[in-house]
Formats: structure tokens, C-alpha cells, sequence
């Protein structure tokens, strides 16, 4: 691992007087008296698992609280602290992407943000998804808004100095690739990577539930308007018809020019840089996605920090929260791991001012809200489903959406059971 130059900035920025003075302020006392105690328990996903550890020892220095990390496989992670939450076994500190805190703060699971200046400071659209009942849940941490990767070299050579920004302009350009290019795809749209779509349908302003959120509306002109280009694309051979586990490392696919635009988030900005020996960073540009009359918000797999409601340590684990959110730790992270501040404060940074960062921060202040249901991740598995079932030719549009309805009515039901009793609002 590569000297990090932000870990002086952190131990000066996370300093034992710093930590201390945060615990009055959260109507606490302080920590000095933890010392020896049991060390606080972390629970995070994916690269932000992996990582954490790396940003603990300033904690403890300062505190002389223990962090335990524990780094949970993000396909198994939602079951693992489903079953934690039933058997009481939750840690005291743990990350879940944002689309997740609705349900974990319905069934009880973390405890509201108890103080305002820990969340002070965030993009608002950011915050916003983890509002529930008009309280804060969670913590915004790790922002990763996806954008347009793309090959400068490719095309230039389709006449094109960067990717169109609607979706008119997107086909032209994908197909004058695709006559430059006919044993190559344009557009790495894998069948179960279903962020793009769901951009789509947000951008054809599809309200994906209807009364109050019991029910599918998918059968809409919105609705059909996003899963009909989203088809599109597929039908006129620019994306292929594959699942990621069919593109083995889609960084040397983009590297080989198997694909010469690729919508993803900022995490493979560091595996594109680690790669530079076979993708040169001269030969790769990011832009805003386009849109149907142009760029808008997008859909994106951002990350918050909770306390568990069950922790018997409050003030500790609310520390480790602000000392992880901190500008500080922020910055580190997106050096670790490429995932970007939540903090506005944090982009004064210059270590953010490259301009190929510079299309992540526009977008970040557009990110699209999804609907505040327990079931929200199960509804976006049917959708990317019914999207593959269309692309596939197994159904038609129309059989699609009207099923896609259906299985969303009934996963539904339980929350429309609530509504109609009046003990849900």
C-alpha cells in the first residue's frame, strides 16, 4: 500500500481534545474512562469493509477506544444483519447503503442521528434518502454516484469529443461507434448490474408505487418509455445481452475496447489508475449520464453510518460515527477507495479538485430519491428481472410491466395491510 500523505492531516484533525469535546455535545460525558474496555464492534460491506481498519488506530489513539472491524460480503450482508437484529446480536456501529435505512429504522434496528451537527454539512439530496418520518437515521459516509466512463480514443474516432448527454444522442453516438467497431459493444449495460436502469426510469419522472406506496405503477407511458430504450440499446446490438459473471474483469474489457462507454461509480477511478499500464489515463474521460432530454439525476449505490438502537454504547459508537464522517477520514477514504465525501466541506480539498473528478461532484448534488419502503430491494431484484425477461424476448413489454405489477402488488401486501388499518401512515 502506497504512503497515504492524509494520515498526518487525519491525526491532527482527529485529535484526543477533538474527540473529547464532541461527547458533551451529544449530551454525553466523555470517554477517557473506556480505556480497556471491550472494543466497539464495526460492521461494513465491500470496500469500505476492507478498508475501515485502516482508519481506526486514530480513533483509538485519541480515545483509547478498541474498534473491531468485520468486513461482511455485500451479497450476504442484508440477511447477516436481518438475522443479527432477530437474535440481538447487532454491532454497535455499522454501515448499510442508503436504500436499506428505511427498513432497518422501521423494525427498530438503529437508534435517530441524537444530534444535529453530525449531520450538518451533507449534500441535501444525499441526507435526504436517509430521513425517515422526517428524522435522521443515519450518517451519509461514502457517496458513489455513477457516471460515464468513457474512451476518449474510441470516440474520437466516431467523431464525438465526449459522450452525448441525452438519449437521442446517446443511440447516434453508440451506433457510429458500433460502424467503427462491429465485433465490439458500446455500452457495458450488464443484465444484473441494474443501476442504469433504474436512472431510467427515474428520469422518464416514473412513479414506480402508487397509492401510498402499496402498490406497483408500472404499467405507465413513463415507465414503458425507460424499459422501451433501455431495450433498445440491447436490440441494436450496443450492449451485450450478459450478466457480470459472463464479463470476467470488466476493467481490461473497457482496457481492450470491448466497451467504450461504461456508467459506473467512482471506485473504478482506483482501478483504473492502479491499471494505468494497460489503459493509459490519456485514453479515458468521465462525464455526467445522459438523460432523456439531458443529464439529470441518477441512481447510485451511496453508503451511511448508524448506531445500533441495542448498543449499550451510545456515546462511543456516536464518537466513532463523527470520527469516521469526519472531512478528514472522508478525504482518506476517497484516496483508499475512490468513494467520494459526503461532506460539502470536504470538497475544498485539492486533493478533489481534478477535473476528473469534477462530474461526480455535479452529480452529487442530483441524486435520485427512490421510494421509502422495507421492500425497496426486493422490488429493484424484480425489476431487473422483468428488464431481463424483455431483453431476453422472453415477454413483451407490456407482459413485463403488467407482471412486474402483479409481484410487486404482492410484495406489497403486508405494507398495504398497515395503510388500509390505519396503522401505517
Amino acid at each position: 500500500m502506497r504512503h497515504d500523505p492524509t494520515m498526518g492531516e487525519q491525526a491532527q484533525d482527529w485529535t484526543r481534545r477533538a474527540a473529547l469535546r464532541l461527547l458533551p455535545t451529544l449530551g454525553l460525558a466523555a470517554c477517557a474512562g473506556t480505556r480497556g474496555a471491550e472494543p466497539l464492534k464495526f460492521w461494513a460491506m465491500s470496500y469500505e469493509g476492507d478498508y475501515s481498519p485502516m482508519l481506526m488506530p486514530a480513533f483509538t489513539a485519541a480515545t483509547g477506544i478498541a474498534v473491531d472491524v468485520q468486513s461482511l460480503p455485500a451479497t450476504a450482508s442484508h440477511e447477516k444483519l436481518l438475522t443479527a437484529q432477530a437474535g440481538g446480536a447487532m454491532p454497535d456501529v455499522l454501515m448499510l447503503y442508503n436504500g436499506w435505512v428505511p427498513e432497518f429504522a422501521t423494525i427498530g434496528a438503529i437508534a435517530p442521528v441524537p444530534a444535529a451537527m453530525l449531520v450538518a454539512d451533507m449534500f441535501p439530496g444525499v441526507l435526504n434518502a436517509t430521513r425517515v418520518g422526517g428524522r435522521d437515521f443515519a450518517v451519509p459516509w461514502s457517496v458513489a454516484p455513477p457516471v460515464q466512463f468513457y474512451r476518449r480514443d474510441i470516440l474520437a474516432k466516431a467523431g464525438y469529443a465526449e459522450p452525448a448527454k441525452d438519449w437521442d444522442g446517446w443511440l447516434r453516438m453508440g451506433r457510429a461507434i458500433k460502424r467503427q467497431r462491429p465485433d465490439d459493444f458500446v455500452f457495458m449495460l450488464l443484465l444484473n448490474w441494474p443501476d442504469t436502469l433504474m436512472t431510467m426510469l427515474g428520469q422518464t419522472g416514473a412513479t414506480m408505487l402508487r397509492d401510498h406506496d402499496t402498490r406497483g405503477n408500472f404499467q405507465t407511458p413513463e415507465a414503458r418509455m425507460a424499459f422501451t430504450y433501455y431495450a433498445q440499446i440491447f436490440a441494436e446490438g450496443l450492449a451485450p445481452k450478459a450478466l457480470s459473471t459472463e464479463i470476467q474483469d470488466p476493467v481490461a474489457a473497457f482496457a481492450q475496447g470491448y466497451f467504450a462507454i461504461w456508467p459506473t461509480g467512482p471506485t473504478t477511478l482506483l482501478d483504473l489508475h492502479r491499471r494505468a499500464s494497460e489503459i493509459p489515463a490519456k485514453r479515458w474521460g468521465t462525464a455526467r449520464l445522459a438523460g432523456p432530454h439531458g443529464v439529470g439525476a441518477v441512481s447510485g449505490l451511496s453508503t451511511s453510518l448508524c448506531v445500533s438502537a441495542s448498543t449499550p454504547r451510545l456515546p462511543e459508537a456516536w464518537a466513532l460515527v463523527r470520527h469516521l464522517s469526519s472531512p478528514a477520514s472522508e478525504l482518506r477514504y476517497q484516496r483508499l477507495i475512490g468513494n467520494l465525501p459526503a461532506r460539502l466541506s470536504a470538497w475544498s480539498s485539492p486533493q478533489l479538485r481534478a477535473p476528473i473528478l469534477a462530474p461526480f461532484k455535479d452529480q452529487m448534488r442530483f441524486p435520485a430519491a427512490a421510494p421509502k419502503v422495507i421492500e425497496w430491494e426486493r422490488i429493484k431484484l424484480e425489476i431487473q428481472f422483468a428488464a431481463e425477461r424483455v431483453v431476453r424476448d422472453v415477454q413483451t413489454i407490456s407482459e413485463a410491466l403488467a407482471g412486474l405489477d402483479t409481484r410487486v402488488d404482492q410484495l406489497l401486501a403486508k405494507r398495504r395491510a398497515l395503510v388500509e388499518a390505519g396503522t401505517l401512515a
